[in-house]
């Protein structure tokens, strides 16, 4: 099989009793209204000058890098289940699929494959339990073994589809008597001694000690570099093409204070991969622009703005343009409207609608900037059951191969290397116009009535679009678009 290769990022835990949840600015071009005709003239040479059209490959015309197209977190998925779902996966647009861990992890409360409690009286969850490595090779009982691994990763290679892990690499289980004896056979001091963490300002506390109790990495020494490294390896050879790297800013930089700093990201980042990328979870020390440098960053930050901009319902383009990492280039971020962390842990879940959900991925996805990953919720979750059908490896939500999302993933497949263009059409905050060179333009509404565009510029070539969503004409004529957007529609034009 050929092996593939990613980058990834790294998730928040939990520990038995809590749950943990575990951008730049865009240089992208944007207008607060498309009425000034020559503001977007202006946009357009620049957009279609530096364009690089990229075409999408395939059968289902995905993208050929993970980096350019969109992500399912095929969250808590076993790896049959994914495989089962694959031509589905592919149809709805998605060049890649993330994984939960696929290491071997602590058996929890005897086992067990419910998410988490639904009355909340218990915390009887096992989801968290992914994050509480007991040993690195692959399979585990929530997921599947590593022959089914295999056996997903070869299929999924047929699609076109690329398989991203997510690789718990800072830390092992809380609980010591379940590691495994091989951790102790690589070194005697497999984990440091540190003492938990107090003070997430403070750098050291932050790279040294036990996130939430769990046993921190001896991350400086160069066996347990080399072992996790051998493992990521072997996940590449099982067909893997990425990974996300869980609580990376919990681990050390090379350029750190000399008495902790250490060279392990140099070494696990050589594995071959073809796209890696870290969960930094920004505040605190998470030294976001310095991670960049070595590997792909996810912005928790962006995910707010999206997430606050629809719950508001206002799309103002000031309120979203920002990727939230000063100092990161876009091209080295991961966006999502929701990510695990936050769906377990914060409360916003019970805020968004899939409507709402779909509203932001729009926005996300449409942009010229980050790759997006869109959180797969459990099946049967709403706004009033955080939970669902509550079982682990079981497929999630349908909403991921809705129309609107499919067509937004398509939409970006086929924009690839086009600069865009961000407008509020008619200063009317509660429609947002994503427009990619002249080629395409998606338009967001929020608003609960109809809106009828009148005398919006727009940078996209003459003719006559047809929504790909609702089968509604669009025309533009002398850089004037035409149409009219339904109440809480998300139109889509390419030709």
């Amino acid at each position: 099989m050929k092996k593939r290769i990613l980058s990834a990022i790294m998730v928040s835990l939990i520990l038995t009793g809590l749950t943990a949840c575990s951008s730049e600015q865009s240089s992208s071009q944007d207008v607060s209204s498309s009425s000034t005709t020559e503001a977007v003239e202006s946009l357009t040479s620049s957009a279609t000058e530096k364009a690089e059209v990229v075409e999408p490959v395939g059968k289902y015309e995905l993208a050929e890098k993970i980096e350019d197209g969109a992500i399912l977190h095929a969250w808590c998925w076993s790896f049959n289940t994914i495989r089962e779902n694959l031509e589905d996966i592919a149809a709805a647009g998605f060049t890649s699929i993330q994984t939960s861990p696929i290491n071997e992890c602590k058996v929890g409360d005897d086992g067990g494959m419910q998410l988490q409690d639904k009355d909340g009286s218990v915390n009887n969850g096992k989801w968290y339990y992914h994050y509480q490595p007991t040993n690195y090779i692959i399979g585990n009982y929530q997921l599947g073994t590593e022959e089914e691994f295999r056996a997903l990763c070869e299929e999924a290679e047929e699609y076109g589809i690329k398989i991203i892990v997510d690789a718990v690499v800072n830390h092992m289980t809380s609980d010591v008597g379940a590691i495994s004896e091989d951790i102790y056979e690589v070194t005697d001091e497999p984990f440091h001694n540190y003492g938990g963490i107090s003070d997430y300002s403070n750098r050291e506390e932050v790279t040294q000690g036990d996130l939430l109790g769990l046993k921190d990495l001896n991350t400086q020494n160069e066996d347990i570099q080399k072992y996790i490294q051998s493992y990521l390896k072997s996940c590449v050879e099982a067909g893997a093409d990425g990974f996300r790297y869980d609580a990376a800013k919990h681990i050390e930089l090379p350029d750190d204070p000399e008495e902790y700093a250490s060279d392990y990201w140099s070494v696990i980042l050589d594995n071959g991969a073809q796209f890696q990328y870290g969960e930094v979870l920004q505040g605190g020390s998470d030294r976001s622009s310095a991670y960049a440098e070595m590997l792909n960053l996810t912005s928790a930050t962006y995910g707010q703005y999206i997430r606050n901009s629809v719950i508001n319902s206002n799309l103002s383009v000031s309120m979203w343009k920002d990727y939230g990492l000063n100092g990161v280039s876009e091209d080295r971020i991961v966006t999502w409207v929701e990510s695990h962390d936050n769906y377990c842990n914060d409360g916003t879940w019970s805020q968004l609608t899939e409507d709402d959900v779909k509203h932001a991925w729009a926005i996300i996805a449409a942009r010229s900037g980050g790759t997006p990953l869109f959180f797969s919720r459990p099946a049967g979750a709403d706004i009033t059951d955080q939970w669902g059908n509550n079982l682990i490896g079981a497929e999630g939500s349908e909403f991921y191969k809705s129309t609107e999302v499919a067509e937004i993933n398509k939409f970006r497949n086929h924009m690839i290397g086009l600069d865009e263009t961000l407008s509020n059409p008619m200063d009317n905050d509660q429609l947002a116009m994503i427009e990619r060179g002249d080629k395409g333009a998606v338009i967001v509404s929020v608003s609960k009535e109809d809106v009828v565009l009148e005398n919006v510029s727009t940078v996209l070539a003459d003719g006559t679009y047809t929504d790909r969503v609702s089968g509604e004409e669009f025309t533009v004529q002398n850089g004037i678009i035409s149409g009219a957007v339904k109440a809480g529609a998300i139109v889509v034009l390419y030709k």
